[in-house]
Formats: C-alpha cells, structure tokens, sequence
C-alpha cells in the first residue's frame, strides 16, 4: 500500500515541493525520479526494480531504434517489435499469469500451479506509457531521450504514476527538457488537485458506501433498489477516477508539466460513441491510435472494421483486469459500438436529446454491473434485479436509502455534469474572486476531517 491519505497531503507533497524548488531547475528531473522512487517504493520496494528494469529496457530500445529508424527501417522496426513485446511479456506474467493458469487446471489442460503473485501497483499504466515512446520514436513523432533521468522522471512520476491518466512521451517531451512554473500556474495546480480530493473524499467514497451496502443485501431488495445502487457505482465510480485524474493534473501543474484531460463529463452523453470520447480518454486514444488504426481502422472492408473494433474492446477488458467479467465488460461495449456504428447511429440522431441520454445511460448503468462484480454470477442476478426478479419495485429499505441520501444523490448528479464548472469560471471573473482560496482552504479541512474519520476509503484504479 503506498501511502496513507494524510502521510500524502501533509508531509510527503510539502517536502517534494520544497526540494524541488530549492534546486537549480537542470536538477528539478532528478528531484522529480527520486522522490517518485521513494514514493513508489514505500508500498512496494521488490516491484520497485521491475518498474526500473521497464525504464532501463525502454530507454535502451530507444536508442537502437533511432540509431536504424532513418538507415534501416526494417531493423527499426524489428528493434520496436521486441520492445513491445518484451513490455507486454513483463505486463501479462505480472497481470495474467495466475489467470490463464487457473483457467487451465479448471479444465484439467496443465498441472502448473499459479504463482499467486501481487500485481505490481500502476503497471498497465506505465507499461502502456513506456511503449508510447519507442512507437512514437519509430514513426518519427519524437527525438530520442539522451537523459536517463529525464526518462526515468517521465514513466514514474508520481502524480500520475498509480493510476494515470496514460501520458504519452510526446505529450511532454518538450516540458521535461525545458519548463517554467508562474505563481498562477501553481495556484490553478492547486485549485485543480483539491478539486479532484474533494471528487474522490467527500463524493467517490459516500457513494461506494451506499453501493456496497445496496450489493451485499440478501432481504428487502427491490428493483428500485438495485437501480439505486448501481447508479451510486456509476456515480462512486466517476468521481473516484476523475478526482485522481484532476489531483494528477493538478500536481503536474504546480511541477510544470501540462497533462491532457481524461474525462470530458461522459454522463451527459447522448451515444455511447460519445461517452467513450469522454470517459478515460488517455485510455481510448491510446487504443484507437497504437491498436485500431494500424490495425486499418475504418480503411477497409466492413468486416475486417469489425473485427478491428471488437479486438480493440477485447483488449480494453483484459487491461482494466484479469477476470471474465472485465472481458464481457469490453465485448459488451465492443457489440454495443458496433449497432450504434452500423445500425442505430441515424436512427439515434432523430430522437429527442433526453431519450438520447436516457439510452445511453441505460447501457452504461447495465456494463457497470457488468464491471461492478467480479464473479458473472453475481453480476448476472444483479442484473435481474435491476429487470424486476424480486416483483417489489420499492419498499420501506428503497425509501430509507432515498431520505438518507438525497442531497448527496443532488449534488453528484449537478457535479457531474459541465453546470459546476460554468458556475466557477464566472465567479473567477467577478469581485467574488478572493473567496476561492478561502473555499480551497475550508475544502481541503473537510476533506481532511472526512480522511481521519474514514473507515472506508477505496481506489477502485490502484488494481490496474
């Protein structure tokens, strides 16, 4: 386990702060990888050496790929290929090895036995930024990083080290060799990471609370119940990534360093082709960039389109994790992209916007559940409860969850959508401007009263 909430906010970060500004700015990369190091290595110090062997591997590829990218494209090429797979070998032994066993001996095909390792914490997601860069270096979208800490710095920054979102070397390239931090930069650094803490504290993990009592309940379900439930996944779900995304982006900022968004508020969606353009959205153009477009794309026949697009959703299920329901989860989206790409999509258009959002939201809820529960078993008789199998629509249990929790449900369904921030950014603007840092101040003391009085307090993307 990396480090407690508290530990975090009021020792860790002031300290790498202050180190990180006391030295000349040509030392701010190696400040940068070795508190990132410390950081990582105080929940895991074995797995510390295999996300350094990774930096080294990549690091060293990248120089026999520009080495041969403009003399010997094929050499380059072969240079890249190895390089990927080594990553993807390093990846799948540590995520899919007891998986694929177990599997096996289920059906009697192996007598190896599973190794019962842990998953090394942020893998998929600094594998998948290690291989941007010897891709990115052979179709020339990038020069080579002489500097190993600067490349060191890049793939385990903490910000975004445990759970994204998935930057690319070339988002950044130009930031790790030369980058300036104004006042107004850390100050919007800062706005931006309480934002994000307030996300995860005071909504992601009340939410998870009410799902969880919702899920475990084996008397007085009803259907409305369930909906309730799987709605405050939905909800716990969103707030609790995105608020890690906007405390990444934050931090990076206040470092000097400019991270892409990765939610564009995807409940106000209208398709689920929308809402994949909005939800993890590093996630969604690092596939459709590395896997569906040099696979053709949408350059060819309607089948081999197919055939592209469900590969690309197999693979989204098999990183989020090793478990079945995580694959139904992408094939489900996978089928779903699909009718809307061939069939629905003009049909779609002509409906009213609110039956569009209502489709949608109705597909995403239902592949919530789908992702909610490991074992396909219990996601399948939730399911049923959500089309009735219990035939009690509400009771006494559905209005005591709907008393309780009404203002909290008000709030995250206005957070989650763009009326929030169209609130603040004119308040920016107005003589009201001096209460902001009054209000980051009062947030950041509730978040921390709500930190030490939490029993629960989860982070659904630490196990990818």
């Amino acid at each position: 386990m990396v480090f407690s909430s508290l530990t975090f906010l009021y020792a860790f970060l002031p300290i790498t702060l202050f180190l990180y500004f006391i030295v000349p700015s040509k030392y701010r990369n190696f400040v940068l990888f070795l508190v990132s190091l410390f950081f990582y290595s105080w929940g895991e110090p074995k797995y510390m050496f295999i996300m350094l062997a990774s930096i080294l591997m990549n690091y060293l590829f990248g120089f026999a790929i520009d080495k041969h990218k403009d003399i010997n494209r094929a050499k380059a090429k072969t240079y890249v290929t190895i390089c990927i797979t080594l990553n993807l070998l390093l990846l799948g032994f540590f995520k899919y090895y007891d998986f694929f066993i177990n599997n096996l001996n289920h059906h009697g095909l192996t007598f190896l036995h599973p190794l019962k390792i842990w998953l090394p914490i942020g893998i998929s997601f600094y594998t998948f930024q290690t291989m941007s860069y010897p891709i990115d270096l052979y179709n020339n979208k990038c020069s080579v990083q002489r500097s190993f800490i600067a490349f060191g710095a890049y793939v385990c920054m903490f910000p975004q080290l445990i759970a994204g979102p998935i930057v690319r070397y070339t988002d950044i390239a130009k930031q790790l060799e030369e980058r300036t931090i104004t006042p107004n930069d850390f100050y919007e650094g800062i706005l931006r990471f309480v934002i994000g803490l307030s996300k995860k504290v005071l909504l992601a993990n009340n939410f998870g609370m009410i799902f969880d009592e919702i899920s475990t309940l084996t008397n007085n379900q009803t259907t409305l119940t369930a909906w309730l439930g799987i709605l405050c996944y939905a909800l716990q779900i969103y707030f609790d990534f995105s608020g890690y995304s906007d405390m990444a982006i934050g931090l990076g900022r206040m470092f000097g360093f400019t991270f892409l968004e990765n939610f564009n508020y995807p409940y106000i969606s209208k398709s689920i082709t929308e809402f994949w353009r909005r939800w993890h959205m590093s996630l969604s153009y690092w596939f459709r960039d590395y896997v569906y477009i040099p696979l053709g794309g949408n350059r060819c026949s309607t089948k081999r389109q197919i055939l592209n697009i469900m590969i690309v959703w197999l693979l989204t299920g098999f990183w989020h994790g090793a478990s079945w329901n995580f694959v139904l989860w992408g094939v489900f989206y996978g089928i779903i992209l699909l009718i809307e790409k061939f069939l629905l999509n003009k049909y779609l258009k002509n409906l009213p916007s609110c039956l569009q959002h209502i489709y949608t939201m109705f597909i995403v809820l239902i592949a919530w559940v789908l992702f909610a529960f490991t074992n396909i078993n219990d996601a399948m008789h939730y399911i049923s409860l959500l089309f009735g199998s219990t035939r009690t629509f509400a009771n006494t249990l559905t209005l005591y969850y709907l008393r309780n929790n009404i203002v909290l449900l008000i709030v995250g369904l206005i957070a989650c959508t763009p009326i929030a921030k169209s609130t603040y950014n004119p308040l920016k603007k107005t003589h009201l401007q001096p209460l902001i840092p009054i209000l980051v101040i009062l947030a950041m003391f509730v978040c921390t009263a709500f930190i030490v009085d939490a029993t629960y307090n989860p982070f659904l993307y630490f196990r990818f």
